[in-house]
């Protein structure tokens, strides 16, 4: 597949997954600002994804400054960090990313801007080669819960769209089937903005994986006609309680499963797990432009003009709802999260 995101020639390239499936098209960042940009327009998004952009992003603006004194040169840094953080509230990946930019600045006090510049890059690239590792780490360790013949819901688009390659809960769902097994991924179409319906089945299709399409509302149905073996989606933020943020619907579908007796596992790196966030309840729940859901992707309205609306981008799933949460260093029951990623 094109890759998500990465650096190439001096600039940062995404794959612009506004346009997809009708188009496969690149997007080109020469500066920062527009890597910011990129993030608050979802043209590259996905907790992981919008991490590794961050990233990218600050080594990117780096490249630009012309202070030539390390002081100097680490406020302008500030400034720039600041205005990747202010793209998405609720995906912790990007602050994450962020923060481990900073703390690579800090521990380069002392030399040559120019030195600093090309180590910063070096940290970016490796975010990006780390989340690769991380994801296929994590589709060893899930695709061990997934039997031959099972069929997966999923919500929303966990892939390698989301991440700087192979994907969380797709990753799980790819490893299993380089595993041989025959399975099928039954892919919500996530509303409003139908990341499932454009980007989960659009990859899953590139992959030659079975997938079918439904729409959000049918979940409950097919489960109760045995028609949905186990549910696997990624994350945005998981607290410390192993409450999960994810897209808007997710607590919808684990609530059905809970009430069905089907398993429901959320696929997750450790930069989505945020001990500092004691539960749920502390999450920002990012609110998004009406438009989204009045009019299907930009298109014709299918709502009365100046209709009153509910945007929320993400919902929490308590952890009484999640059977495991997988990671690359296991899979853990919710509450455990808070020993095991305790360093």
């Amino acid at each position: 597949m094109i890759p998500t995101v990465e650096w190439r020639d001096g600039t940062v390239r995404l794959l612009d997954q506004s346009r997809l499936p009708e188009q496969v098209e690149v997007l080109v960042c020469r500066d920062y600002e527009t890597v910011a940009r990129a993030i608050r327009e979802m043209k590259v998004r996905g907790a992981p994804a919008i991490g590794v952009t961050a990233a990218l992003g600050v080594a990117l603006g780096a490249q630009s400054l012309a202070e030539a004194r390390y002081e100097e040169f680490a406020k302008a840094m500030m400034g720039i960090c600041d205005h990747l953080a202010a793209t998405r509230p609720t995906a912790v990946n990007l602050f994450w990313a962020i923060e481990r930019m900073k703390r690579a600045l800090a521990g380069l006090r002392g030399e040559p801007v120019a030195v600093i510049k090309r180590r910063l890059l070096d940290e970016a690239q490796r975010i990006l080669e780390e989340d690769i590792a991380m994801n296929k780490a994590m589709g060893r360790h899930g695709a061990e819960l997934i039997r031959d013949g099972q069929t997966i819901l999923t919500h929303c688009n966990a892939g390698a769209l989301a991440t700087a390659g192979y994907g969380t809960a797709l990753g799980v769902v790819r490893a299993a089937w380089e595993q041989g097994k025959k399975i099928r991924v039954l892919a919500d179409e996530t509303r409003p903005v139908l990341q499932g319906a454009r980007l989960t089945a659009w990859e899953l299709m590139q992959d030659k994986i079975p997938v079918t399409l439904i729409t959000d509302s049918m979940a409950g149905a097919l489960m109760r006609q045995g028609r949905i073996h186990l549910c696997l989606v990624g994350a945005d933020r998981i607290a410390a309680n192993g409450d999960v943020a994810n897209k808007i619907g997710t607590y919808s579908v684990a609530v059905l499963a809970k009430a069905h007796g089907i398993p429901f596992y959320v696929a997750a790196p450790h930069s989505t797990i945020d001990l500092a966030t004691r539960s749920g309840e502390e999450i920002p729940i990012e609110q998004r432009a009406p438009q989204e859901v009045t009019s299907v992707c930009g298109g014709a309205p299918v709502a009365p003009l100046g209709v009153d609306v509910l945007n929320p981008a993400f919902d929490v799933t308590p952890a009484e709802y999640v059977t495991a949460i997988i990671t690359e260093r296991g899979v853990f029951k919710p509450h455990e999260l808070a020993t095991r990623f305790r360093s």
